[in-house]
């Protein structure tokens, strides 16, 4: 079962990205390094409810 999910930045704590992850297959939060917009940089973005 596929579920949509929101990475949130985690140094200015804006929500830039939606995607989905597969709850049986993937148990732990997604934790991926992509570009915000706010920053200007590459950080770290951690999956929120």
């Amino acid at each position: 079962m596929r579920v949509g999910v929101t990475l949130a930045c985690s140094e200015c704590k804006q929500r830039n990205y939606t995607t989905t992850r597969d709850k049986k297959k993937q148990g732990e939060k997604i934790e991926k390094k992509k570009y915000c917009r706010f920053c200007n940089t590459h950080t770290l973005h951690k999956e929120i409810k």
